[in-house]
């Protein structure tokens, strides 16, 4: 780590509430934000999902289990692999114990991806992990939804990811978030991707707070460090 300036105390308390100004005035910018996404127009959703869950075939209906809202997190496992994504499995151990509190909010939680229930059921006890995972194998929920893509508009570059970027991939991670009125009608309210999920990442959070940071690499893959949980020091 770098040489760094080390300052008395009294300096130091300066620097800080100084700093905390900024730190203020971020918040407020984050919430007025955030205030404005709820105010963000709402597209009806006119198309019948069925997925593949614990319990059998379940709509997109039924993953809102009741409450008002849902959010789903596009978890990258395309059905030929065998194992999650390692930078969707980082995010999970985030919001692993996210459904029961976002429950007392009326909202609730699922994961969904396109790899078989079998493979999700698998690497979700392997994992360790306890929110709802459902498969949208038999659905276009992941292509509708700007997460999954056609190999061939992947290869010809027509593939559109995050409101105008190239995905890479014929999977990518994204948060769609939904609603459903008091008939059952349910509207998609948004959907971020990419850098845009970051915010749901406490791991992230922490490491923003500490001297390194997240000493990630400026080009390359900032993520060449992440592993699956259990795969550290092997």
């Amino acid at each position: 780590m770098a040489e760094h300036k080390v300052v008395p105390h009294d300096e130091w308390i300066k620097a800080r509430k100084e700093f905390l100004a900024r730190e203020k005035e971020f918040s407020r910018q984050r919430e007025a934000v955030a205030r404005d996404r709820r105010d963000l127009p709402w597209e009806a959703v006119a198309k019948e999902y069925v997925f593949d869950g614990p319990t059998g075939k379940a709509t997109l209906v039924d993953l809102f289990d009741g409450c008002g809202q849902l959010v789903v997190y596009h978890f990258m496992f395309p059905p030929e692999w065998d194992e999650g994504c390692p930078h969707c499995s980082f995010w999970a151990d985030s919001f692993n114990g996210s459904p029961v509190h976002l429950r007392a909010r009326d909202a609730a939680f699922a994961a969904v991806s396109r790899a078989p229930l079998e493979k999700l059921a698998a690497y979700k006890q392997r994992m360790d992990w306890s929110f709802p995972w459902y498969s949208s194998i038999q659905t276009d929920f992941n292509y509708d939804f700007g997460v999954s893509f056609p190999a061939d508009a992947v290869a010809d570059g027509t593939a559109v990811y995050n409101y105008g970027s190239a995905p890479g991939f014929e999977d990518r991670e994204g948060i769609s978030v939904f609603v459903q009125d008091e008939r059952g009608q349910v509207f998609h309210t948004y959907s971020t991707y990419a850098r845009g999920i970051d915010a749901v990442n406490s791991t992230y959070q922490l490491l923003d707070l500490v001297p390194k940071g997240r000493d990630e690499p400026a080009e390359g893959n900032p993520q060449f460090w992440v592993r699956r949980h259990d795969e550290y020091g092997r």
